[in-house]
């Protein structure tokens, strides 16, 4: 994979909770055809469990709201339980 770059879209913290916050809510984050997976740019279970375990180290210094932490740790089981079921 060296010389291969790759699009990557960085999002800041508060980003990232207005869309696991839309996510809870039963809604649509994508504003953009590009933003929709496809076999191309498919997150992995294992990428996407790394990105909120960050999220949930940092939500843990940072002294966040106990439901917060919560609803992100549950994302975690529920990334877990998805890769399980996929790897079977």
């Amino acid at each position: 994979m060296s010389g291969v770059k790759r699009k990557r879209n960085v999002l800041n913290v508060k980003q990232k909770l207005e869309i696991l916050q839309k996510l809870d809510n039963g809604e649509s984050t994508s504003t953009d055809a590009e933003d929709v997976p496809n076999e191309r740019n498919k997150i992995s279970h294992s990428a996407a469990l790394q990105s909120v375990e960050t999220l949930l180290d940092y939500m843990k210094q940072s002294g966040f709201d106990y439901g917060d932490i919560t609803a992100v740790r549950k994302l975690c089981v529920d990334i877990r339980q998805e890769r399980n079921k996929q790897q079977k």
